[in-house]
């Protein structure tokens, strides 16, 4: 995992890697050039420590599309973009629940969008002016530029 000594601008939402990994999609080609954009994007990219778990539960789900995937190939894709790779991993800063909390109330976000909320949050406090995600609903705040790379 990558060491964070710069600030990272752009962070990469769960359904990029999604789509990255799964070679049976339509946006995998246009996911994979994405992650090889922002790999080579000086300002460096990361993902929130909940996008790792998201994507874990998203490809190796019983009744994912086109089958899950192995525990090792799920585990490979990761080690490959966020070891051998120039990604970093971004831990939640202190303290993350109440502030969480605070911006789901004043943003008024429900229901599921509070997994977006804490992704956002985290790269935010990390560093991320630039959330790149191919959800057209995802939650945004104030600070963090949602973009569409595909």
């Amino acid at each position: 995992m990558g060491v964070v000594s710069h600030p990272q601008v752009i962070a990469l939402d769960t359904n990029l890697l999604v789509y990255a990994h799964r070679s049976g999609v339509t946006e995998h080609a246009s996911a994979r050039r994405a992650i090889e954009r922002a790999s080579e994007d000086p300002r460096g990219w990361g993902v929130a420590l909940p996008t790792v778990a998201e994507f874990w539960m998203n490809v190796t789900h019983p009744a994912a599309t086109g089958g899950p995937s192995t525990s090792k190939q799920a585990g490979d894709f990761l080690h490959s973009i966020l070891v051998e790779g120039p990604g970093t991993v971004w831990m939640p800063r202190e303290p993350f629940w109440t502030r969480c909390i605070q911006l789901a109330s004043d943003l008024n976000v429900r229901g599921l969008r509070i997994f977006d909320l804490q992704i956002g949050l985290i790269a935010f406090d990390n560093g991320a002016t630039e959330m790149w995600t191919h959800d057209r609903d995802f939650a945004g705040l104030p600070g963090l530029r949602v973009h569409d790379p595909l």
